[in-house]
């Protein structure tokens, strides 16, 4: 029998779900764990005494990221549209969605995060998009990061797929605050902040908070997906830089 990629709990009385990413140390974002966690919300988003979710990975590590192999031609269309489903779904939970980051929160995953209306993270943590360096880029992350952090400091993250720390992604304002135990952080926040709330208003405040927002990446996330399936994914740079990183060698860019 398949392991689960993912693990649901809840806590608090049915207040919180819990989903952890349960693939470590790397926990790639591949299609299977795309679609426990789509399920998992679809299953349980809406109970009526929910009052966060709560995204968090086993392991020293968040995310490395998205499965690049179902990147490669003939299967990236069938998982972007699945990311980006899973994207929108989080964007447009009824309840608050709280992200705890601990190493390496790269890629695909970073993206995940994104979604989150808030970000705990540790001081050492190691946020970015490096997908740059195999010439492709990342669709879901070109339309949050800039919402989130501005254009300039996503433009500096998504053209140069530089990694920042925990640290330094609170300074531009994408992670909410610090600890080396980001996990117990994020638990702590609902304890204090959400728990005794009302279930009902905490979902009026999250679509108030975040409805523009929402509107707003699922216009722009359409068109980027286009572009990079129709124009990113015809070129010959695009594809030598997949296969370069599968076959653990330098790629050979004609610029084209």
């Amino acid at each position: 029998m398949t392991t689960s990629p993912i693990k649901v709990s809840w806590g608090h009385d049915a207040g919180l779900l819990t989903l952890t990413l349960a693939r470590p140390k790397r926990n790639i974002i591949d299609q299977a764990m795309v679609e426990a966690l789509q399920t998992a919300l679809e299953q349980h988003a809406h109970e009526p005494t929910l009052r966060a979710i709560l995204l968090q990975a086993e392991g020293p590590h968040f995310s490395f990221g998205a499965s690049v192999e179902e990147h490669l031609p003939g299967e990236c269309e069938q998982m972007l549209k699945s990311l980006h489903r899973l994207v929108l779904t989080l964007l447009d939970s009824p309840t608050p969605v709280l992200a705890a980051i601990q190493g390496q929160c790269l890629g695909g995953g970073l993206e995940l995060a994104c979604t989150a209306s808030l970000l705990f993270a540790a001081p050492n943590a190691t946020l970015g998009q490096p997908e740059i360096q195999l010439a492709v880029f990342a669709p879901a992350a070109s339309c949050l990061l800039p919402e989130l952090i501005g254009p300039a400091a996503a433009s500096d993250l998504l053209l140069s797929g530089r990694t920042i720390s925990g640290a330094d992604a609170k300074v531009c304002g994408l992670v909410t605050a610090l600890d080396h135990d980001p996990a117990a952080l994020a638990l702590a926040y609902f304890d204090q902040h959400l728990a005794s709330r009302s279930a009902s208003s905490l979902r009026l405040a999250t679509r108030a908070a975040r409805a523009d927002l929402a509107s707003r990446v699922r216009t722009r996330l359409a068109a980027v997906e286009q572009l990079y399936l129709d124009e990113l994914m015809t070129t010959h740079d695009a594809v030598e830089g997949l296969e370069a990183f599968l076959q653990k060698r330098s790629p050979r860019w004609q610029h084209r």
